[in-house]
């Protein structure tokens, strides 16, 4: 029968890579957590640690088992979290991954309102790409995934994860000069994201009849605002990004393409744990703002 610590010492070691950090992180000894791996792999019948010089690597069957101890070691703390505030525990944690652009716009306005309304919850933050988000939020290391998807990508719904749709995200073409088309552009420098970063971007040149030349990659928004500003390109860049920050010099023209659009996204069956559930209500609460702070205007102020 596997026991839970079983499962907690091949989590650790698998995370680590190395015996001698999980038992440091477990506050045991190399020994012990060695006898653990031992019980274990007698338990199952299989071999799920190979050594590798002077390190080690898990097997195929100790991967598989490491991902699943992953997901109920975090689905049992989120349990945890749930009944102790069920049981009138007024405090509680909840930890949530954001991209750049939420974490500079939408979570500090609503961890404000949380701390405000809800003072016992401890609020982690961690800085992610959406589809790292999704990884931590299914193997349990986070509660709240922000995430975001163009307006002809499906959602992720049937893998588990349920989304609660929190903004709309305009588009905006970014350029030294005002009153700017795409069409205009056809033969200019561009600056772009990393590969999976500028898709929306290669859609709407696309759409206009044309494939942009990235002379520039660069992930970070104000970095290309600085380029484009300095007449070195121009970029497409969300509203978000430009809520965050507005470079001198660079003018901002709202595009016709679908907006993306801004999600939490959860895991697993309802109900969410309560600080969950609080910290989802002050993201829509803040999401709410922000819509009405640009409601009506062609750019963000």
């Amino acid at each position: 029968m596997l026991s839970l610590t079983h499962l907690k010492v091949l989590e650790a070691v698998a995370r680590h890579g190395s015996v001698t950090e999980a038992a440091r992180e477990l506050h045991y000894s190399q020994p012990s957590v060695s006898h653990h791996l031992g019980r274990l792999e007698a338990d199952i019948g299989a071999k799920l640690v190979q050594r590798v010089g002077r390190g080690i690597r898990l097997t195929p069957e100790g991967d598989l088992l490491a991902q699943r101890a992953t997901e109920i070691l975090g689905r049992l703390n989120a349990a945890s979290a749930e009944l102790a505030a069920r049981v009138g525990l007024r405090a509680g944690r909840v930890r949530l991954a954001g991209f750049q652009t939420v974490l500079s716009t939408l979570v500090p306005k609503a961890a404000t309102e949380l701390a405000r309304s809800h003072p016992g919850i401890e609020l982690n933050l961690v800085d992610a790409h959406p589809v790292v988000g999704l990884t931590m939020l299914r193997s349990g290391h986070v509660d709240i995934a922000l995430i975001f998807r163009n307006a002809d990508t499906p959602p992720d719904e049937d893998d588990g994860f349920r989304l609660t749709h929190l903004l709309d995200d305009p588009l905006y073409l970014i350029s030294d000069r005002p009153g700017q088309r795409l069409e205009d552009h056809r033969d200019s420098a561009w600056v772009g994201g990393c590969e999976r970063c500028r898709a929306a971007m290669v859609t709407a040149c696309g759409r206009a009849g044309f494939t942009p030349r990235v002379a520039y990659s660069c992930d970070d928004t104000v970095v290309a605002q600085a380029l484009v500003a300095a007449g070195m390109g121009v970029a497409i860049v969300n509203g978000l990004a430009l809520h965050a920050h507005r470079a001198a010099g660079v003018h901002a023209t709202r595009l016709t393409e679908s907006p993306r659009r801004i999600y939490a996204a959860t895991y697993g069956e309802p109900p969410d744990p309560p600080a969950t559930t609080a910290l989802i209500e002050t993201l829509a609460s803040a999401a709410r703002t922000l819509r009405d702070c640009s409601h009506g205007s062609s750019s963000p102020q």
